[in-house]
């Protein structure tokens, strides 16, 4: 499970954008989190059974012999096996949801809206084979997307998350449902739509009551107009600029005999940190 451990720490190294605060609150980030969690544990489960890394599991022996005669190709190759993948995810992520509160429901509905989304982006590759590049027959696999194309949906979800209120069983008034706030009647979210129950807090000032570091004295990127930049990530604050230069030996040659002689090389450069 070497692959399922760098996932994890994948996830968690680079979200530097979503602090701690979000993950515990029931916020839109804690919704992104969660979903691309479990879609990164389904997605890593499932590599490393088509690469034969895990004895429990392989190809998805459910296509393997099915011809499809309208198309005129039949299964080949190694379909990945997303279903083991996605079940396991289930058992593995969604293990730890044991309160029956609100954000016990929040948190179900992310998980399987991120396994949702790399179902749906699964992709049929095939394989033509005959003399001389003709497609006599064709063979077609099932294969998994790149888990980049995954985070790149699931970032988009998360600026469309959508907020969410529970909604209690009339007798032993625990949540039962999620339903969109402020939506006539009882409508819910759809499947793959990230849900969240309270708004974000301001990540630009620090909060000790969240946990919140705010964004004084971060890194930021001067000439980007992204969400790196500094007219974001500073919050209108404005930044600092820092001059460094750097040297060091350089195009050091052998003379014979016996010496080495360097060059001495410098460079320039800017950082930029919040106010």
């Amino acid at each position: 499970m070497k692959q399922l451990s760098e996932t994890f720490h994948y996830f968690y190294s680079k979200s530097n954008s979503f602090r701690l605060c979000s993950f515990f609150l029931g916020s839109r980030e804690a919704a992104f989190t969660y979903a691309i969690t479990a879609a990164g544990v389904a997605h890593a489960v499932t590599t490393a059974c088509s690469q034969g890394n895990l004895s429990q599991c392989g190809c998805d022996r459910e296509k393997q012999g099915y011809h499809d005669q309208e198309e005129g190709w039949k299964w080949g190759g190694c379909s990945a096996d997303v279903k083991y993948g996605v079940e396991f995810s289930r058992r593995f992520v969604d293990a730890r949801e044991i309160k029956k509160n609100a954000r016990r429901l929040m948190n179900l509905h992310n998980n399987e809206a991120g396994r949702k989304i790399l179902e749906e982006r699964m992709k049929l590759e095939c394989k033509c084979h005959g003399v001389s590049g003709s497609c006599t027959t064709k063979t077609c696999w099932i294969t998994l997307p790149k888990f980049r194309e995954i985070g790149y949906l699931l970032k988009e979800r998360y600026s469309d998350a959508v907020q969410v209120e529970p909604v209690r069983a009339s007798r032993l008034r625990q949540p039962s449902f999620l339903r969109l706030k402020e939506a006539r009647g009882y409508q819910k979210p759809t499947d793959t739509d990230l849900v969240y129950l309270e708004r974000s807090p301001n990540y630009c000032e620090e909060d000790t009551a969240t946990g919140s570091t705010g964004t004084r004295g971060r890194l930021c990127n001067g000439t980007s107009t992204l969400t790196d930049s500094c007219n974001v990530m500073c919050c209108g604050r404005g930044y600092n600029t820092h001059h460094y230069t750097r040297i060091w030996q350089c195009n050091c040659k052998f003379h014979w005999c016996c010496f080495v002689k360097c060059n001495t090389c410098s460079e320039k450069s800017e950082v930029f940190t919040c106010k």
